[in-house]
């Protein structure tokens, strides 16, 4: 336990120190999708009714959950953007050599990437109530714990890229390319109601939407019945966890087979 336990602490707390010395990350990964939030969020707000919403929820009530969610894949692409770096800098080669496993190197990554995407995501969440949103002592543990869990899992993913990588200019143009579309089909911008048959089979394929709606389901524990037709908590938490296991499974497998 103390050999798994020493390497996945220490690269965890690594991911921490360079945040620190990197404070920009925090504003990047948190300001383009406030932005995002407030010009498209008011815009729609008067215009805009989601299939299935009651009057009750506004627009900018129902793309507030998207906006924290765009916060942990941006901290996820910010996070494992690292590892090319590392590649490059020659950091990941002195770590492959040592004796320790991969999957303890990537369990400390993707902590460290989780870590970091809870605590922006935790800024973020703080701006519920400035728009009307009243939360319970139990429904801010549920959003906490989804997060987490979506944290992971996105992080996850995106070390799967990353570990394929040789370049950051590459590994942009994949994590654009996967998962800005994958977070635009998770029921963010407009819910799976209303939505043509094909679009709804590929919102419904996709793991990120289950991890919205348990999200949704816990912040707006209290107007439960207002937020659409979306599935059960237990249902949405059991297809995160699942995802989770597979990235991080997927990722592990990944690094080893890349070769010093």
């Amino acid at each position: 336990m103390v050999n798994i336990l020493v390497p996945v602490s220490t690269i965890w707390w690594r991911e921490i120190i360079r945040f620190y010395r990197q404070r920009s990350r925090l504003f990047s990964a948190i300001a383009q999708p406030l932005v995002f939030w407030i010009l498209i969020g008011s815009g729609l707000n008067a215009s805009f009714q989601p299939a299935g919403l009651t009057e009750e929820i506004g627009y900018i009530e129902y793309f507030y959950p998207g906006i924290v969610v765009l916060v942990l894949l941006f901290t996820a692409i910010f996070a494992t953007i690292s590892v090319v770096n590392e590649r490059r800098e020659g950091f990941l080669q002195s770590v492959l050599v040592s004796p320790v496993s991969r999957g303890s190197i990537i369990l400390g990554q993707a902590l460290g990437g989780t870590t970091l995407a809870l605590i922006q995501g935790l800024l973020l969440l703080c701006l519920a109530p400035l728009i009307g949103i009243k939360s319970s002592i139990t429904s801010i543990i549920i959003t906490i714990g989804v997060m987490t869990l979506l944290a992971f899992g996105l992080t996850n993913l995106g070390l799967i890229i990353a570990w394929r990588m040789d370049s950051t200019q590459g590994f942009h143009a994949i994590m654009n390319l996967i998962l800005i579309p994958i977070w635009l089909l998770s029921g963010a911008f407009f819910p799976v109601t209303g939505t043509p048959i094909w679009l709804k089979w590929v919102m419904k394929l996709n793991p990120l939407t289950y991890g919205l709606a348990a999200f949704r389901t816990g912040i707006y524990r209290n107007t439960y019945q207002q937020i659409g037709n979306i599935p059960s908590l237990t249902y949405s938490i059991s297809i995160i966890v699942v995802f989770c296991v597979l990235t991080y499974l997927a990722a592990t497998l990944t690094a080893s087979s890349k070769s010093i």
